[in-house]
């Protein structure tokens, strides 16, 4: 290690305390990396988190520099939580959504959507959680960036009619599934851009289900 000294945090960011530091011309060994965090183990067993800016004069036992790239496709397509905010359009009213979604592995991964549709005459709430199954593309130049996907869910409508229309429409909760295709696309460091097209089916009480179709797109991290 060629930095004066380098901190050891007990979790990947900067708002996690110190619990150690190492000087300089101690050997530390990485355990993992994690976007621009690497998980390190210090001479004495102390384990911890430290950045890849407080890593960037560290030496490789050859005593060349550390290798200090970008985070990679790898690390695109290999990580826990993703955490996101659309808008689109869904049955000709605005859509406002939350996305939460946890990697099951490289491929697949169950995702939370928490939407408000803003109607003219109704206020409509939709939580739903599906699986996502995300298509690896060649790790080629631009297409290493690309990751397309596709999805099926199922959920809840809450319909909650506006005050002037209350006593023309009644409240009422829904049951919906869903089918979809979208993509992502790496922007930076722990950021993508998404966009995806959903098709529903809402399951009224009545004989008459509904199909609505549903396009969205935002911006999300990775972590």
């Amino acid at each position: 290690m060629a930095d004066p000294f380098i901190e050891l945090r007990t979790g990947p960011g900067r708002g996690y305390p110190v619990v150690q530091v190492v000087e300089r011309g101690a050997t530390v060994a990485i355990i993992m990396r994690r976007t621009d965090w690497f998980e390190v183990s210090a001479e004495s067993g102390a384990k911890g988190w430290v950045h890849r800016s407080d890593m960037a004069h560290t030496l490789q036992g050859t005593g060349e520099l550390l290798p200090m790239a970008d985070p990679s496709l790898t690390d695109f397509t290999n990580h826990d939580w993703e955490f996101g905010l659309e808008v689109g359009d869904f049955g000709g009213a605005n859509a406002i959504s939350a996305m939460f979604g946890y990697s099951l592995n490289e491929s697949l991964a169950a995702e939370l959507h928490l939407s408000h549709i803003l109607g003219d005459q109704t206020n409509q709430y939709i939580a739903d959680i599906g699986l996502v199954h995300s298509i690896i593309m060649p790790d080629v130049r631009f297409l290493r960036r690309l990751t397309p996907f596709v999805g099926l869910g199922t959920g809840v409508l809450r319909l909650e009619p506006k005050a002037r229309f209350a006593q023309q429409l009644d409240s009422r909760t829904d049951q919906i599934a869903y089918v979809g295709t979208g993509f992502k696309f790496y922007l930076a460091r722990q950021f993508f851009m998404r966009a995806e097209y959903r098709w529903h089916v809402v399951f009224t009480n009545r004989d008459d289900n509904q199909e609505v179709e549903e396009w969205k797109a935002g911006f999300a991290f990775f972590f």
